[in-house]
This record gives structure tokens, sequence and C-alpha cells, in this order.
């Protein structure tokens, strides 16, 4: 790794009972290796996390009477960046952020059975290569990605290139030679789920297509009034003159989902809808993914973080860790790792912590990753934006649901609010915007159990961010008798973890490792041991050790 990246995680301080003594989060000045396979992403809904700037919460006359949660709630760019800037993501150990789309969203409403809806949630795409006002500008998003980096935090944003967005009074279907109107897909076979409208009124990309097409007319309209058709139609050239692609539809959406590489620097694309498109076309984004990237760093040497590849995680609906590196669509099986994805996220962690016990999801994940997977990765995730059976929608877990989702191996998925139990059953919210109300800082501000919560996600996000072996590491269970204690090592960087201890002593094992007369920190109560005759002992409140060299 050509530069290693510096995190200093300071000091903070939770009020966990009024007249109880206070528990601080350990500083921690950690000089480590960034691997994506081990990292802890932050997925956020762009409209419903922070609102930083008020002045362009309504655009486009988005004013009707929407169903519940279905309209623009006013988060915003420059309220992710504000909350990088507090240090709210590095107290929380993430080092990298998926947004939802941001590019410009239809400009009417549509009513798919559950009152109006808006492209809030950023899946309906009009213009490719302009951000909605709603979200903000191109200079916002600039601002964003060299925060992020300055704080050590890859941006991750989200791709689609399935589908426009629905048609509405202010928005045309687009022309017939670049998408169809029908079939509906049915989902019984590869081809009533590729060729085929995700669902009614959702017109589909002919991303199968290699003819020639022309720019849409509204396009061309909309660029012409805004001043800049001239050099969109100059860039378009380049591209194609530079790739040798046709000017078939997929090609067009890549160029443009590219420059946000090559102009901003992000980091990855986090894939939409992947099994409702060939497989070749990700094998071609990512060729054109990884030349943009290789543009950008060779432009900007002085912001390069790493010598990581541009990384790419696709969203196969329903694919599982089980099912390996293919998965079954219609009857036939279909590999979207090779030459395309490096992981892809994966639907099955949430029952695997239901229904097995916790050595068993540890060695599960560790086999496979370090067999099937050798050279790839899974993301996982236990609450979703479009999972409406998440592992606890009650919100009755949100210890097992840190303690779990930070400790298995594989990269993680925080899905904003899980870290402060934020709601997921909302009264009169239909379907999947139950799962999508604003981000709770209130509860944040004011409720205490919120807040020892969020410091128990705090210590665990650290720990992961510290050490890569958490989630990139070989697993090796060391005991399970009066809970569970186990190592990852990677590389020179080794842990161990116990949970589900007793509280008070804990005796724990650690010669696999350390050897005797070595200090140890725990990082989760912020204490300094020492290893006797092969293990250490820790006397804390807690029921979870997390044992580094120090």
């Amino acid at each position: 790794m050509k530069n290693l990246v510096f995190f200093i995680f300071l000091a903070s301080i939770f009020s966990c009972k009024e007249n109880s003594s206070k528990e601080k989060v350990a500083t921690q000045t950690a000089q480590k290796e960034f691997v994506w396979k081990g990292a802890n992403i932050y997925f956020l809904l762009t409209d419903r996390f922070n609102n930083g700037d008020t002045s362009n919460d309504i655009n486009f006359e988005r004013t009707k009477e929407t169903g519940k949660l279905r309209g623009f709630k006013g988060g915003d760019i420059k309220g992710i960046t504000q909350k990088i800037k507090e240090g709210y993501f590095t107290k929380l150990g993430i080092n990298a952020i998926w947004m939802t789309p941001i590019v410009e969203q239809i400009h009417g409403g549509t009513d798919e059975g559950t009152g109006v809806s808006y492209g809030f949630h950023g899946y309906w795409t009009i213009d490719w290569t302009s951000i909605d006002p709603n979200f903000g500008t191109k200079e916002d998003l600039k601002e964003l990605v060299a925060i992020a980096h300055k704080n050590g935090i890859r941006i991750l944003l989200d791709a689609v290139i399935n589908h426009t967005g629905p048609v509405t009074e202010k928005d045309p279907v687009w022309p017939s030679d670049w998408v169809r109107t029908e079939p509906t897909c049915t989902y019984d076979s590869y081809e009533h789920t590729v060729s085929c409208t995700l669902v009614e009124n959702l017109p589909d990309i002919k991303t199968e297509s290699n003819n020639a097409v022309e720019l849409p007319i509204q396009l061309v309209e909309k660029w012409k009034a805004e001043g800049r058709y001239e050099l969109e139609v100059k860039e378009l050239e380049e591209f194609f003159t530079r790739t040798g692609h046709p000017r078939a539809p997929r090609f067009y959406i890549m160029k443009w989902l590219t420059d946000y590489i090559t102009e901003f620097g992000i980091d990855g694309y986090r894939v939409d809808t992947v099994k409702h498109t060939e497989e070749f076309v990700w094998q071609e984004f990512k060729q054109e993914c990884d030349a943009a990237f290789a543009i950008y760093k060779k432009n900007n040497p002085e912001k390069v973080l790493d010598e990581n590849n541009f990384y790419l995680v696709g969203e196969v609906y329903n694919y599982t860790i089980s099912d390996g590196k293919e998965f079954d669509l219609g009857g036939e099986k279909i590999n979207y790792y090779d030459n395309a994805f490096q992981s892809l996220i994966n639907f099955e962690l949430k029952w695997n912590v239901k229904q097995m016990a916790e050595t068993a999801v540890f060695q599960k994940y560790d086999s496979l990753l370090n067999t099937d997977f050798k050279g790839y990765g899974i993301l996982n995730y236990l609450t979703s934006h479009d999972d409406g059976q998440p592992f606890d929608k009650e919100r009755e877990q949100p210890y097992k649901t840190a303690t779990m989702l930070l400790l298995t191996p594989g990269t993680s998925q925080v899905y904003y609010g899980d870290e402060s139990a934020r709601n997921l059953i909302i009264e009169d919210a239909v379907g999947d915007a139950t799962l999508r109300s604003f981000m709770n800082w209130e509860d944040i501000q004011s409720k205490e159990e919120t807040q020892k919560i969020l410091e128990h996600w705090q210590k665990l996000g650290q720990f992961r961010a510290n050490h890569p072996a958490v989630g990139a590491g070989k697993h090796s269970l060391i005991s399970k008798e009066n809970g569970v204690v186990f190592s990852r090592v990677r590389k020179e960087d080794k842990i161990i973890v116990g949970i589900n201890l007793q509280k008070g002593n804990k005796e724990i094992e650690v010669l696999s490792l350390f050897k005797n007369g070595e200090k140890l920190n725990d990082f989760y109560s912020n204490q300094t041991v020492e290893v006797k005759d092969g293990k250490v002992v820790v006397n804390s409140e807690f029921d979870l050790v997390l044992l580094e060299k120090q």
C-alpha cells in the first residue's frame, strides 16, 4: 500500500445514567491499511439524513400532497458534509459512505398505489449529468468528497443504468430506441427478469442494444436551455472516439456515470438492479470505471488515497453468500463477480443471525470468504432501505445488531439510524416508506438510552476501523465456554474479541496471539491489561471485550 491513512479518534464522552460515571470512548491513533473487504460502510438516503441547506428544499414545483414519507424532506449533500466535519462518522468508525443517487430526478410525481411519490430516493433519473438541486450542487459534491477524504472516508455513489424515472405529466417517456415500456417483469425466467420493466411505468433502458441512438429530445432541449448543450455533445464525441463503443444507450449512461469519477474522485459505485441487466453490461461498466479512476489518479496524484482499485458492489436482489459466486436467475447460473463486481450485497445475514449461534455465523462466513470467495467480498447488512424484513424491525435488539453486524467477517453496511435505533415502524407509512423516515437526531441529543446504544456502535465501529483483521482477517475460535472468545488475524494486525461474557472479572486466553508480559488494551472498557500465564483478566461492567496490542 503506497499511502497509509492516519486516523485520530478523539475521546467521546457520553452519559449513560444521570448519576453514574461517564464511560469514555478510548482515544486511538492508528496507522493501518484500508481494505474494502473489511470496510465499515454507512448507507444513507441523501434526502433523509441531515438538512444542511434549507434554501434548496423545494424545486420544480414538487409541492403536491404525497403519501406518508413519499416526498422530499430536505436532506442534502451539505448535511452529510456537516456531519463529517463534526466527526460523527469518525466517532462511529465509518470509513466509507454510500449515498443514494444524487442525479436529477423526475420533476413530477406519480402514484404507485401508495399516494403521490416524488423521486426523493434518487432512483428515478431524468438527467444523469446533473445533480438534483434538492440534493445540492456540483460544488457541494466536490466539497463533500474533499472533506471525506481528508477524514479518511471513501465516497460511494449509487449507479442506475437499468431504467429512467417514471413517466409523468412533466416527464415524457424517452424515445423507443432508448427504452421499452412493456412488458412488465414476471420474474419467472431470465428473459422475464431482464428484458422488461421492473414495475409498470418504469421505462427500461435497452441495455442489450448496440444500435446507435441520438440524444433524447428532452435532454437536448434541457441542455440548450441551461447553456451547456455544446459542451455535453463535445464530451460525448470525445468519449465515443476514445472508447470505440457504439452510441448505444448503455454507453451514454456509462459515460455520464464515470464523469463523477474523473471530475470528483469518488471511490466506488453501489450498482442498482444488477440482475435486471445483462451481465456483460457490468463487465463493460467495470472497464469504464477503472479507466476513469486511472485518469483521475493521473490528473490528481496529490489526491490519491492509496492503491485500492475503484470499488464496485452490486445489488443482486435476494443474492446470498450461500449462493457462492453464481446466482440462479430463472434457471440460469450467472457469475456477477468475474470481471465485474468486487462484492455483492448479501441478503442472508439477517436470517443467519436469527437462526444460528454466533460461533456458527462467524465460522460460516470465515470459511466461505476464504474459499469460494477468494479475492472477492460480500457486503453484509441487517437493515436496508427496501428490505421489509430487517433483522430487528421493532428495534428491540440494537446492541446485538451492532455486535453481529460489525464482528461478522465481510464488509459491513450500517443503515442510517441503526446506531440510534431509528424507528422503522411509522404509522400510516406504506411499504418501504416505513424504512425511510428522517434521521432521529433529536433522540441522540435527548435520550439517554439512545446515547448508550450509540456508544456501543461507536466502540465496535472504531475497533473495526482500526483493525482490518476484524472484517478481512482469518477467524479462529478460542473458546465458547462462558461466552464466545475468538481471534482475527490479517498480516500483522491481530485482535481477540469476547462476547456474551460475564460482567465483572473475565479471564481470557490469549497465548495463541500474544506473549506473556505483553500489554494489551481492552478497547471497549478502555483499560490496559498484561498477559500472565497466557491469559489476561479484564474487570469491567460489560459482557464484551475488544483486545488489541497496546
